[in-house]
């Protein structure tokens, strides 16, 4: 996400392809941060560029309150996930393991 701080870098990432490539690695991975990752990086893809004074997404200042719902989220996710790997029995093979 680093290279997505910048409009420049927004530019190059977007030009390289690069929305096509999450787009199938969401589609098949099963590890809650790659998949969060993934998520993030296609919003800032798919995304209306900032507006004036947030060009650099590194300096721009998010709320006190904004934080702590986007830390809540994450944690529901993350429990998501937890859940539905439970009831499936955990037998799902992460991508690098090849499946039986």
């Amino acid at each position: 996400s680093q290279l997505t701080a910048t409009k420049p870098g927004r530019r190059v990432v977007r030009e390289k392809g690069t929305y096509l490539v999450l787009r199938e690695l969401h589609g098949w991975e099963r590890e809650p941060d790659v998949l969060a990752a993934c998520e993030n990086l296609i919003q800032v893809l798919i995304g209306d560029e900032p507006g004036p004074g947030m060009e650099n997404l590194l300096e721009v200042t998010v709320p006190e309150e904004v934080e702590r719902e986007l830390r809540q989220r994450d944690r529901e996710d993350e429990e998501r996930w937890r859940r539905e790997r439970r009831e499936a029995g955990g037998s799902t093979p992460s991508p690098q393991e090849p499946s039986s």
